[in-house]
């Protein structure tokens, strides 16, 4: 009886009718019945994305639209500058970027994409945040801001080398687009906000699009040979393979976007000596991480033999210490490289690339190949 009471509390996305019927074995994810895969299975549903085109699901994650009270759009973009360490005020009209909101200890409360649109920002949130950024937002911007979620929008993703052709059919112009450009589209009739990025390392792009439309647009991408449905299963391990992180593993409030090795998402007018450097949560410790570096730092792992390497492994220096020095945060087995990887953290002085560390398997010390990310040559079209 618990259990049937769990899951009939468990939110459903416009989609969860379809995935049932396309047989999706459904899992519960960030308070959603999701599919963690179909009737393919994890492998080949990974390996059809990096070879031909997949669609996913991600309507559990949260979007977000930000006005300025003003109207002006350089006014919301300064107004979310109090809260993340990127240059928003820099995003172009029909661009978007990659940031991260920070607490008081430089620590990582969630990461997002802010999209510009011209006359507002588009936030798009991680599923199990997106209550609790909705709150920070208001709590800090609602003096200057309108902030107003999206519940009526689905949100799904095309990814693969044939995501350009198979959207295409259906919105003829899609092909102009560049990684990270952003804006609307009419895509098979429907008005539609489309972004070329993605979760997976490839070419792809992600479809906002209104909750009781969600349906017949992904029947109408499904429809094309190419395309097949991919569930959460196949979306960790190609993004593992990516070297993205996972929110609430890979980072958290606990790490700093520097120790995370995301320091290449914080351009220089808002680092010391910037046009408007700081002012935004944890900045001093960030900052200063960014000048001289941190303690710690997230790292690629290639294990070496066969055997998959999970999360919360512990990591030690040598096949015989009792010092752990860092642990495994994301792991599994990388079908595209036909081996085992992972990510983790490991102090600054052992992290070099080619390194050996040693992980907690069973009661045996495994060893481990630190690497650079990400593991597979990512295919975004500049």
């Amino acid at each position: 009886m618990l259990a049937r009471e769990a899951e009939t509390a468990l939110r459903t996305t416009p989609l969860h009718a379809l995935h049932r019927a396309r047989g999706g074995k459904m899992v519960p994810f960030a308070g959603y019945d999701m599919p963690v895969q179909f009737s393919a299975g994890v492998l080949k549903e990974h390996l059809h994305t990096r070879h031909s085109a997949g669609l996913f699901d991600v309507s559990h994650m949260g979007q977000v639209e930000l006005r300025a009270k003003s109207g002006r759009i350089e006014d919301a973009a300064l107004a979310l500058e109090r809260l993340v360490p990127q240059d928003i005020l820099g995003v172009a009209p029909g661009r978007q970027r990659y940031a991260q909101f920070t607490n008081a200890a430089g620590g990582i409360l969630d990461d997002l994409m802010v999209a510009n649109f011209g006359t507002h920002l588009l936030l798009v949130v991680n599923a199990a945040c997106k209550a609790d950024d909705e709150a920070h937002l208001r709590a800090h911007l609602s003096g200057d801001c309108i902030i107003e979620p999206l519940p009526g929008r689905a949100l799904i993703a095309l990814q693969g080398p044939k995501a350009e052709s198979v959207l295409a059919r259906l919105s003829p112009h899609i092909g102009t687009m560049r990684f990270m450009d952003v804006g609307p589209r009419r895509v098979d009739g429907i008005d539609c906000f489309v972004s070329r990025s993605g979760y997976t390392g490839e070419d792809g792009f992600e479809i906002s699009v209104p909750a009781e439309q969600a349906e017949a647009l992904a029947k109408a991408l499904l429809a094309d040979g190419d395309v097949l449905p991919i569930g959460l299963g196949a979306r960790d391990s190609l993004r593992l393979e990516a070297g993205l992180c996972l929110y609430g593993h890979d980072i958290d409030t606990s790490t700093t976007p520097v120790e995370g090795a995301l320091e290449w998402s914080i351009q220089k007018s808002r680092r010391h000596a910037g046009a408007r450097a700081g002012g935004f949560p944890g900045a001093d410790r960030i900052l200063q991480q960014l000048d001289t570096g941190a303690p710690r730092r997230r790292v690629g792992l290639k294990p070496e033999g066969r055997a998959p390497v999970r999360e919360g492994a512990p990591l030690f220096a040598d096949a015989t210490s009792s010092e752990q020095i860092g642990k495994v945060t994301s792991g599994g087995f990388g079908p595209s490289v036909n081996a085992p990887v992972a990510m983790g953290y490991l102090p600054v002085s052992l992290a070099a690339v080619g390194s050996l560390v040693f992980a907690e398997l069973r009661g045996a010390r495994l060893p481990l190949r630190i690497a650079a990310t990400p593991f597979v040559p990512n295919t975004y079209k500049r």
